[in-house]
């Protein structure tokens, strides 16, 4: 806490469920990376920053996007 550390190591650790989440959702639906850019009106390349869990830079718009290409919706919460 004191360094740091745990709020970088939280906010990592809820991307990467976020794209694991994703990802197993895309497994689901049968889409390859590039169906799925294509549902989400945007690029193979933005898509493969979405699902790094090391890229911390994503948007709600993104995230909706995505839910919505695999018929899903998006829900946030303050704990």
């Amino acid at each position: 806490d004191q360094q740091g550390i745990r709020e970088e190591t939280e906010e990592l650790a809820i991307k990467e469920i976020i794209a694991d989440q994703i990802a197993a959702a895309m497994q689901e639906n049968g889409l390859s990376k590039v169906a799925m850019a294509r549902r989400m009106q945007t690029t193979r390349q933005q898509l493969d920053r979405l699902l790094d869990p090391n890229n911390p830079s994503v948007t709600l718009l993104t995230l909706q996007k995505a839910a919505k290409a695999v018929g899903r919706s998006l829900t946030i919460s303050l704990a």
